[in-house]
This record gives C-alpha cells, sequence and structure tokens, in this order.
C-alpha cells in the first residue's frame, strides 16, 4: 500500500571532489532540505514555500517543478504533487542546494507512485531540475544525494552512475555566507585546456578513485589536486588559499571547492583531525570580516531519508 502522505529530508552534497569535476561527488549527513509531499488528480505541481529563499513557485521556474514534470511526463496521466518545502540549504551556496531540492522531489514522488521508477531515471529525471536552475543537466550532486555516499559519474549520455567504495571519512565544510551562481561559475571557465593539465587531471581522478576504492589515504591525499577548475574559481571565493593552506596544516588530507563555490569542503581521516580543521576554519576565515558557517558530517550513505507516516 502506498502512503498518502510523505516527509522527505535530502542531504547536502559536495560535488567535483576537487580533481573529478562534473563526474564525482559526495552526500553528506546534513543540513537536510524538507520537503512534505502529496498527490493530486489535476496533473499540477503546486509548490509553497516554508522558508525566506522566495523560490518562484510556477513549476516550470522552480527546481523541484522541473524534475517533477520531467517524472510526470513519464506517467502519462493526470497525477500531480503538492509540495511544501523548507529548506535549510542556502541556494547558491555550493552544497547542493538545488540538487536536494531536485532529488528529494522525484525521490518523494517515487515512493508515492509505488516505486515505479529505478535510482538511475530516478537521477535523469531530477537533472531537469539542475537545469532550472544552471542551464546545465548535470549529476554529479543529484547522484550521490540519490544513491548516497560517493558516486562517479562515468557518463552522462547515456547515464551511467557507479557507486564508489570509500573508507571511513569525514568532512569539514566552510560555507562564506555569499552567494556564486552555478551559472555565473560556468561561465567563466576555460572553454580549451592544455593535453598536459588534462593528462595530470585523469591521473588524480584515477587516483582518488584508486585511493577510495582500497582505504589508501596516502593516495587520495596525493589525488586531491586540481589543476583546472580551482585555479578559475577560487578567485571568487574570499580567503581561499589561506584557509585551505590552515586546514592541510590542521592535517586535513585535502579539499578544495565544493561544487561552483563559494563552500570549501575538506577530507580527514578521524573526527578529530575533522574538527581540529573545523578550528583552523574558524581562526583563519574569523579574521576575514565575512559571516560564515561551519560543519563536520560524516559521508552519508544512504541519500535521502523518507518518512512514511509524518507526525505533521
Amino acid at each position: 500500500m502506498t502512503p498518502d502522505k510523505i516527509k522527505v529530508y535530502s542531504p547536502a552534497t559536495v560535488a567535483n571532489m576537487v580533481c573529478g569535476f562534473d563526474v564525482l561527488g559526495f552526500a553528506l549527513d546534513g543540513p537536510y532540505d524538507e520537503l512534505t509531499m502529496s498527490m493530486n488528480k489535476s496533473g499540477a505541481v503546486n509548490i509553497r514555500n516554508l522558508d525566506n529563499f522566495n523560490l518562484p513557485l510556477k513549476a516550470e521556474d522552480n527546481v523541484i517543478g522541473g524534475a517533477l514534470l520531467a517524472l510526470m511526463a513519464a506517467l502519462d496521466d493526470n497525477t500531480g504533487f503538492e509540495i511544501d518545502s523548507r529548506k535549510t540549504i542556502k541556494p547558491g551556496s555550493g552544497i547542493g542546494s538545488s540538487a536536494a531540492s531536485a532529488a528529494g522531489a522525484v525521490m518523494g514522488a517515487n515512493c508515492l507512485l509505488g516505486n515505479r521508477f529505478s535510482k538511475a531515471e530516478l537521477v535523469d529525471f531530477a537533472m531537469y531540475g539542475e537545469k532550472v536552475a544552471s542551464g546545465a543537466r548535470h549529476a554529479d550532486n543529484i547522484a550521490p544525494a540519490i544513491y548516497g555516499g560517493i558516486t562517479l559519474i562515468r557518463s552522462s549520455n547515456p547515464l551511467d552512475i557507479v557507486s564508489i567504495p570509500f573508507p571511513p571519512l569525514y568532512v569539514t565544510v566552510l560555507h562564506p555566507l555569499i552567494e556564486v551562481k552555478t551559472s555565473n561559475a560556468r561561465e567563466i571557465l576555460k572553454k580549451e585546456i592544455l593535453l598536459k593539465d588534462a593528462a595530470m587531471q585523469w591521473g588524480n581522478v584515477a587516483g582518488l578513485v584508486a585511493g577510495l576504492m582500497k582505504g589508501d589515504f596516502e593516495l587520495i591525499r596525493r589525488s586531491l589536486v586540481d589543476v583546472i577548475v580551482e585555479p578559475v574559481r577560487k578567485i571568487l571565493i574570499p580567503g581561499f588559499d589561506a584557509v585551505k593552506s590552515a586546514c592541510l596544516e590542521a592535517g586535513a588530507l585535502g579539499g578544495g571547492i565544493s561544487g561552483s563555490g563559494p563552500s570549501i569542503f575538506m577530507l580527514s581521516e578521524t573526527l578529530e583531525t575533522a574538527n581540529e580543521v573545523a578550528k583552523a576554519i574558524h581562526s583563519c576565515y574569523g579574521k576575514i570580516g565575512i559571516e560564515y558557517d561551519v560543519h563536520v558530517s560524516n559521508i552519508n550513505p544512504d541519500g535521502v531519508k523518507i518518512i512514511l507516516d509524518p507526525k505533521d
């Protein structure tokens, strides 16, 4: 029996993992966005915002609507959805705000429909939500939100998603409270790169995946290097070099820009180190004069969480 009403908790995610632009990502334990969902028979997507971000209510202009309209096109009936959305992942934060909305919406819809679609199909639908947000259908935040853990997008067309085994890792995320729009951050990237830079990046991506699968922390450390995207995008993030240096001195394995920024993430081998990295961030970033948040998290192995019998 399918539920009439559900609550969906959709996690923040980190995309790119330094060298894996548009192909690697992982889910965080928090923060989460919250959706309350039910179906209607009018064929409409009705969205109500329970936060102060003033996101569009028209389905075609909303990330949730873009994802659900793609899913509804595959149903070919009059099924629609009622959604109450409460975002805690700030839009433009670089930790998958739009992906949380899109992934949570399609996962919730699928539950209400009796799990009619596969996870890969749900990623494909949710990518239409990302297109609303950034103009591009990319899955590096969507896939880990839906699959959980660390995911590799081997191909976007056709979609080929690989879950990557990983050792215990802890994440420290710095979120400067400024906005970097994904569309703007993509526009400044170079359209062509040197072959030697591409070869170095391929080596780092392969090394990172191998290090994760083997649980080889030193290989992970050596591979967390980006010679293509970070040098261009870091200019959008005040204090980037200083805070990254402070985090590495505190014992982080490595890290870099989360998604298109402005958030910065650092991976650590232990929770103790991750907390020391957080202290280093406070010491360093507190001098810059920009408000910020810091999150310490595990890598979330499960992704979106659905409550079948919400109490409110």
